[in-house]
């Protein structure tokens, strides 16, 4: 475990560094050291900024966890240029052999969950160090966000790799994995906390400088996607025996009744490149969009970004969303703009889409159908016709980088666009799934905004349905698969695929056999070069 090792020496003075934007603002403190710190509740403050910093982290090199879920599902394939690596095809097919030599695609993710996980229990363990009279209360909503974070990072990390080393302060042992039971009873306890001393602000009572900051309504959403992803994928009734059902749904439907939160109106205006597109397809320019904002009714979380990302340590931008982009070609009718080509759509799953359902166009880029005039398919790898459209760089009308417009380095690294955690759409359909009496009604709410008709009765599957068209590439999908049931057979019977595609513009065929799903249970390759420098007491899992 060397890696963790050298993080526990280097991380605390980048712990300030690169924050995001103006909330999170704040001077560098890199000169500062434990002798002199965590004495004020400002210094508790600017901690806590360093903690949120690392949501960007995680996610800027490697492969992000959003990105990587929708290869995984049964929604997208891997894509990419079509002289590039065989690594991203390697994790949609979960099978090593096609790509052998790639062992460590995850091993910046693995590292920087660790950073954040050690700025989160450095300021836990120093809170009892702060003079915190006459502000007590700042003291609990600290640590209910501090704890949120953590809960978040070990719980990308237990259902990516399962088995963790599980740190709750910091140390320069080099400890085995934990069992996963122990890592989501921390991950629940945590959110427990954070939903019991979280902000509890409505979304009207929010101010700017709140924005991005965990409350008690994000807590509360989280532990019902918890306890649904555990209770399915082990085929438990509970969640380590904390969270009941309904508890889960009383979580939830807390959230729906007194958070303030609610549905846009319009769903292409929670996408940027949703709305550009709308805004062209009505006769008007790009740019005189109605693109509801980032931190708009819906959002419960979000991770913030900015265009100010640099090579120089300041990592602000979204990193990850210039993989979906339109490989090699921008296309300013629409504001879309260009990237490496990442998730090609299952044909299937778009042109079995219902065509009235306004979350078809809003979703998915579809060249032919949008009279697309795109060149650059015979250098893409899996074309199918179809790119994602929710999470892409854009452009002006004149193929220029929005992002470089604004003042971004490049636009590989100076994307702005925030990852959309939570939605209020999930909460109202999490609510349905545990049992509400109201299940009906909250899903009918989502399709009525979605323009399709409203449905007479719901089931598991009808929820699982609207959940597929309502969260498509949003990262949640793959999670979705796998605790359908903890056979995991709906989850490969999904992915398992054989059709054309087009690589390098020479139609081939695409086999995907669902039972690599099952031989690795769904779980991701654990980083070997930490195995390696672990000496062998961290475990690769099964068939990596």
């Amino acid at each position: 475990m060397k890696a963790l090792k050298n993080i526990i020496l280097i991380v605390f003075v980048l712990i300030m560094s690169s924050c995001t934007k103006d909330f999170l603002d704040t001077d560098d403190l890199t000169h500062k050291n434990a002798g002199n710190y965590y004495r004020t509740p400002a210094d508790a403050q600017e901690a806590l900024t360093g903690c949120y910093d690392a949501l960007q982290l995680i996610y800027a090199d490697g492969i992000a966890c959003p990105l990587a879920s929708d290869i995984m599902s049964d929604l997208c394939f891997a894509g990419t240029g079509a002289g590039d690596a065989d690594n991203y095809p390697m994790i949609d097919e979960f099978d090593k052999s096609v790509s052998p030599s790639d062992q460590n695609l995850y091993e910046p993710n693995w590292e920087y969950y660790y950073v954040g996980i050690f700025r989160v229990n450095t300021l836990l363990m120093n809170l009892d160090n702060i003079d915190w009279s006459g502000d007590e209360s700042q003291r609990d909503v600290i640590e209910a966000e501090a704890k949120f974070l953590r809960a978040y990072f070990y719980f990308d990390m237990v259902r990516l790799w399962e088995k963790v080393p599980l740190l709750t302060e910091p140390t320069r042992e080099n400890i085995p994995q934990s069992e996963p039971d122990d890592t989501y009873e921390l991950i629940t306890t945590d959110l427990i906390y954070a939903a019991e001393h979280g902000r509890s602000a409505t979304y009207g009572e929010i101010v700017s400088t709140e924005y991005g900051h965990s409350t008690k309504w994000a807590a509360e959403a989280m532990l019902a996607r918890v306890y649904l992803f555990y209770t399915g994928y082990y085929g438990s009734s509970d969640l380590v025996g904390l969270v009941s059902e309904s508890d889960a749904l009383s979580y939830v439907e807390d959230v729906i009744q007194n958070s303030g939160h609610d549905l846009v109106q319009n769903y292409y205006d929670l996408w940027p490149a949703a709305s550009t597109y709308q805004a062209a397809k009505e006769g008007k320019p790009i740019d005189d969009n109605t693109y509801a904002g980032e931190n708009n009714i819906e959002i419960v979380f979000s991770i913030k970004y900015t265009y100010t990302s640099d090579y120089d340590g300041n990592t602000d931008g979204n990193h990850w969303m210039v993989m979906n982009g339109l490989r090699g070609q921008s296309y300013p009718e629409y504001g879309y703009g260009n990237g490496w080509g990442a998730c090609t759509v299952v044909p299937e799953f778009y042109e079995g889409w219902d065509e009235g359902d306004d979350r078809r166009e809003a979703s998915v880029m579809a060249i032919e159908q949008e009279s697309m005039d795109y060149t650059e398919y015979t250098d893409v790898k899996e074309y199918t016709g179809y790119f994602t459209k929710k999470y892409i760089p854009l452009c002006d009308a004149d193929g220029n980088s929005t992002a470089v417009n604004y003042g971004a380095v490049n636009f590989m690294i100076g994307q702005y666009q925030d990852y959309f955690v939570m939605r209020f759409s999930d909460v109202l359909l999490m609510a349905a799934e545990l049992g509400s009496s109201n299940a009906l009604e909250y899903v009918n709410r989502v399709r009525e905004r979605a323009k399709v008709d409203p449905i007479g009765s719901v089931d598991k599957d009808v929820i699982y349905n609207e959940r597929m068209y309502e969260f498509a590439f949003e990262g949640i999908r793959y999670w979705d698969l796998l605790r359908y049931d903890n056979t995991l057979q709906y989850a490969a019977d999904r992915v398992t695929y054989s059709g054309p595609v087009l690589n390098g513009g020479v139609e081939q065929t695409l086999e995907i056999s669902g039972s690599y799903l099952k031989t690795t249970r769904g779980l991701s390759q654990v980083p070997y070069n930490q195995i390696t420098l672990s000496a062998g007491v961290l475990k690769q899992n099964t068939g990596w």
